[in-house]
């Protein structure tokens, strides 16, 4: 049992991800995957946890805007600035109750995010901190999300993130080197438009992208001609593509600070090992990530980028999931952490799906989390 582990934890996932919210959820959670509900068995052991559900393959900006909206039980608010900069409708569905209960400096969260889940949070973090100058100007005081006001550092303990591409993923950029990226763009696009007009959508599995008209408003038949939501989710560059890539990292970088107030922790790995002859993804048994650990290996090299780049979990390299470039970040060695500074992590092996449970051991997955819970703890909390 993690005793005396002072506040809830909420999990945000990654691309093409979901939480508790989603029927998936129930069948393949998505924190815990093969190995089981990892919220079931963090709840076990005495931690109030929770898993969000968030756009799949949203911007940062749109998934911390649901992320905030979910978390207190409101209406998902844009922004009136960022929806007439990408063109989309401002608000979004409406929550009843909060997914965390008691939400404030008093009560504050410990959020760890997989993946792009990783960068959701990030956003989420300097917004609450710094609110965000555009809105406020663009907005009636009365009408302002609390989100856009800033003054909310205190309401966040740490930000966990793993395997996150803070500084953009060589996988995008290979697949758009290689000539890939179109032919995954119209999978990954129309399905999410099939789906997001399914019947399944909200029940099996939720695309949350109402913004666009590409679903429905839940409760509402607000749905807009397909083609042209299409259209309009790619030409603004308010999507999860752009924000991953190496270009749309940087520009979420030079927007987001850290808080001098919140603890940042970030954890990476590493499926390429050298076997003396040569490198090769022999950390993971996905074909998919031995190709794309592949890919991103010829790009590093062919880019004249640094070995250490060479290193990836089939999805992220190592190196972009250290810390954010231009952040302050020191290496872990057991020391007390200060906040506003990125303590970094060893790098461990194994692949993008590892940390998550996905085909993964049970006992080596539920040792990774209370390790983690327990250096929060000592580091923090104590």
């Amino acid at each position: 049992m993690l005793e005396k582990f002072t506040y809830p934890i909420v999990f945000v996932h990654g691309l093409f991800g979901w939480g508790c919210d989603e029927g998936i959820d129930r069948k393949l959670p998505y924190w815990g995957a093969t190995t089981g509900s990892l919220v079931d068995y963090l709840t076990e052991q005495g931690v109030e946890c929770y898993s969000a559900s968030v756009g799949p393959i949203s911007s940062a900006w749109d998934r911390a805007c649901e992320l905030y909206a979910r978390l207190t039980g409101t209406t998902v608010d844009y922004g009136a600035a960022h929806s007439a900069r990408a063109n989309h409708r401002r608000f979004g569905r409406t929550y009843t109750e909060p997914l965390v209960d008691g939400w404030g400096s008093e009560k504050k969260i410990h959020f760890i995010g997989h993946s792009f889940g990783g960068n959701t949070i990030r956003l989420l973090a300097h917004l609450l901190t710094y609110g965000d100058p555009d809105e406020q100007e663009t907005t009636n005081p009365d009408e302002l999300s609390g989100l856009f006001t800033g003054g909310k550092e205190d309401w966040v303990q740490s930000i966990v993130t793993i395997c996150s591409p803070h500084n953009g993923t060589f996988a995008l950029e290979a697949f758009r080197k290689y000539k890939i990226l179109p032919m995954l763009q119209t999978i990954v696009y129309n399905g999410a438009a099939i789906l997001g007009r399914s019947p399944a959508e909200g029940g099996f599995l939720d695309m949350h992208l109402e913004q666009y008209g590409i679903s429905d408003t839940p409760g509402m038949d607000d749905a807009s001609p397909l083609r042209r939501a299409k259209r309009e989710y790619m030409k603004y560059n308010d999507n999860i593509e752009y924000d991953m890539s190496v270009e749309g990292a940087e520009r979420i970088n030079r927007q987001i600070k850290t808080s001098p107030n919140i603890y940042y922790f970030s954890y990476s790995f590493n499926a390429v090992k050298n076997d003396g002859k040569r490198e090769k993804a022999s950390e993971t048994d996905f074909p998919f990530l031995k190709a794309t650990s592949s890919l991103m290996r010829l790009y590093s090299r062919g880019m004249g980028a640094d070995k250490q780049d060479s290193r990836n979990d089939g999805l992220v390299q190592v190196s972009a999931a250290l810390h954010p470039s231009g952040d302050p970040f020191v290496k872990y060695r057991k020391q007390k952490a200060k906040p506003g500074v990125w303590y970094v992590m060893p790098t461990l092996f194994g692949d993008h799906g590892t940390p998550i449970g996905l085909f993964a051991d049970p006992d080596r997955t539920h040792k990774f989390y209370l390790d983690m819970l327990t250096m929060l703890q000592n580091t923090i909390e104590s």
